[in-house]
């Protein structure tokens, strides 16, 4: 058999900064030592073998500013880099930054482009960013978007600003607009859609939701902004945040997402295709919310080209 290549085994001591102090000490070796198997870093958890200020902790243990945290000698499979992101794409990213300060920033997330890797996506925007940025120690999601839908995504840069910005978000304090175009006119009088949400998983791996009155909550509020012969710009504002919240109840109220290749019409977006459309018209377009500093914050995504155009031929 051939020999598998490693990384040098030998005890390490790490200083936990702020980018790290809140994180529970399971999570932590977890992601720093990828390519050792989740068992084995539980068992070094288990026989004391990892120890935080010369102590024994448990996996819960949650890290603080100045832990000194020992790891023991461990073999850790060297694994292919995966492709970096090319130029092309870092400079596109760094150029749709709406807003940034030291704890986060909001990017304009192009359409198309997944929020991480995985699934079959060997490179997704926030695997690009830390690529684009090596220096930065610390970059995490705040929320996700799907791939196909574009605008405002929250991105943090210490580890303090994510438990900030995913609290806000948990109470209901980040309010979070759409624009979408939709097939059909929408009902006259339909301002919320408050229906339950299931996410199924089918054989393939594919998600898809379903109204279910076994799902969890849900419920957007839309407002109508244009009407057109057989189509209708909204605006969705988000209560909850659900998988595919917007797209589910926007179909629910017989009006599917124009483009939408998964809960859509097929003869809809068969016509909207010969008006120029060669995605799901959805986009994020505003974020207000309370940033880690205090400060009050609304920043807005301008519509991308390719739907402004779609709505000058529909006019």
């Amino acid at each position: 058999m051939p020999e598998v290549n490693s990384k040098p085994v030998a005890v390490q001591m790490l200083e936990i900064t702020e980018h790290h102090a809140g994180q529970r000490v399971d999570n932590f070796l977890l992601t720093y030592l990828k390519g050792v198997p989740k068992s084995r870093v539980y068992r070094i958890l288990r026989k004391g073998e990892v120890r935080v200020n010369r102590s024994r902790i448990k996996a819960d243990y949650r890290l603080q500013v100045g832990d000194q945290v020992r790891i023991p000698p461990i073999r850790v499979a060297e694994r292919e880099a995966p492709p970096g992101p090319s130029p092309r794409l870092q400079q596109l990213l760094e150029g749709s930054i709406l807003f940034e300060d030291d704890s986060m920033l909001v990017i304009n997330k192009p359409a198309g482009l997944a929020v991480h890797g995985g699934s079959g996506v060997s490179l997704g925007l926030i695997e690009s960013l830390r690529a684009a940025r090596p220096d930065q120690p610390f970059l995490e999601l705040v929320h996700r978007l799907d791939r196909e839908t574009s605008g405002c995504l929250m991105v943090a840069k210490k580890r303090s600003a994510l438990r900030h910005l995913q609290d806000e978000m948990r109470d209901g304090r980040v309010k979070k607009v759409y624009q979408a175009l939709v097939c059909g006119r929408w009902p006259k009088g339909m301002k919320r859609v408050d229906v339950p949400l299931r996410k199924n998983e089918l054989k393939s791996g594919e998600r898809v939701v379903r109204v279910d009155g076994e799902g969890k909550a849900s419920v957007t509020h839309f407002a109508v902004l244009e009407r057109f012969d057989r189509h209708t710009l909204m605006e969705a504002t988000l209560e909850t945040g659900r998988t595919h919240q917007i797209r589910v109840h926007s179909q629910f109220a017989g009006c599917p997402l124009a483009g939408d290749d998964k809960y859509g019409d097929e003869e809809c977006n068969r016509q909207l295709r010969q008006s120029g459309l060669k995605r799901m018209f959805l986009h994020a377009v505003k974020l207000q919310f309370k940033g880690p500093d205090g400060q009050k914050l609304s920043i807005e995504a301008p519509l991308p080209e390719e739907l402004s155009h779609v709505l000058v031929r529909l006019r």
